[in-house]
């Protein structure tokens, strides 16, 4: 079984037009694939390959939100002076706790003389898992409004999709963007992961920052440059970086405007334009994810020797004189 994800710094850089790419040419290869969509705040992934029913859908709680008792409240306004989060208000004479703001620390039941307050469980979302139409499932998650990202939810989904996948496929995870805990969960336990990025400032950054975390893992990577024709000379000091960190590069994607219509009709851009100039390099990036990553892993990781990062030093902010 070999777990490869697709990330990046940040978001709208090509990684669900990467991923869906890879996982409809390896299939059309005959490769046993199995997608995970592990962006569970903007899943759009299951939108490319058409999928409007899911066959598994699991609710899935995790965090804790505060409850008011009216039968034992007195209004005496302790727990929102005391709550730390600021969560707590009165409407129309009544104190009512704002679930979106609440992180379930329970002070406030703590400070209340009435012992109005207790928590329960809240619903974060679904863990859901189908198949795409095209000879291979999916599994993916979808958030709750309001509330927040976890690492947590990330790994049930990834669990669901080694449930149903079992060990044979070749797993592609379409990482959430930047490199919070859900990216964290995103990347372990995998075996490699891919880089896209664009040649701008801000992704070559974002980049950065994520590569830093791979080489945490000690994760070779790859690396794919999307539009790279909007600014060749920027992509060629990617190119210049890559190198000097030990990136394998797997190629470069002209910017198309047919991409953004591939995704309208919901439909894989391989099978949508198999001629525009993006679909015919992202097929030779991806013949060459299938060869040397997926078949050729062992040796990937053999030769993958990353550069020593660089140590860490917090930033101190030292107080004003003026502060007192």
């Amino acid at each position: 079984m070999l777990e490869l994800v697709i990330a990046s710094g940040k978001g709208g850089v090509g990684k669900s037009t990467v991923s869906s790419s890879i996982l409809h040419y390896m299939h059309g290869e005959g490769r046993e694939v199995f997608a995970v969509d592990a962006d569970v705040e903007a899943p759009n992934l299951h939108l490319i390959f058409g999928i409007k029913e899911w066959k598994v859908e699991k609710p899935y709680s995790e965090g804790w939100v505060a409850k008011i008792d009216r039968a034992r409240c007195d209004e005496c306004g302790i727990c929102r002076a005391e709550c730390p989060f600021r969560a707590i208000s009165v409407k129309d004479g009544r104190h009512v706790i704002n679930e979106v703001i609440c992180e379930g620390c329970l002070t406030c039941s703590l400070v209340c003389p009435r012992r109005a307050i207790y928590r329960v469980r809240v619903d974060e979302g679904v863990v859901r898992a189908g198949n795409t139409g095209y000879g291979f499932g999916i599994a993916g998650a979808k958030l709750r409004v309001g509330r927040p990202n976890s690492g947590k939810l990330v790994t049930e989904v990834k669990n669901l999709a080694k449930e149903i996948g079992g060990s044979k496929p070749t797993y592609i995870v379409d990482a959430p963007a930047g490199i919070g805990c859900s990216v964290v969960s995103a990347l372990a336990g995998s075996n490699g992961v891919v880089l896209v990025v664009e040649p701008t400032p801000a992704s070559l950054a974002d980049v950065k920052r994520l590569h830093r975390l791979a080489k945490h893992f000690m994760l070779p990577s790859a690396l794919v440059i999307n539009k790279a024709d909007i600014n060749p000379e920027f992509a060629d000091e990617i190119l210049r970086w890559a190198k000097e960190e030990n990136i394998y590069y797997l190629g470069s994607v002209p910017y198309d405007d047919v991409v953004p219509k591939s995704m309208v009709a919901m439909k894989p851009l391989l099978e949508y334009a198999p001629n525009s100039k993006a679909a015919i390099a992202l097929r030779e990036i991806s013949k060459k994810f299938m060869e040397v990553l997926v078949d050729g892993w062992r040796e990937w990781f053999r030769t993958y020797k990353p550069k020593k990062p660089e140590p860490y030093i917090p930033l101190i902010i030292k107080p004003s004189q003026n502060i007192k």
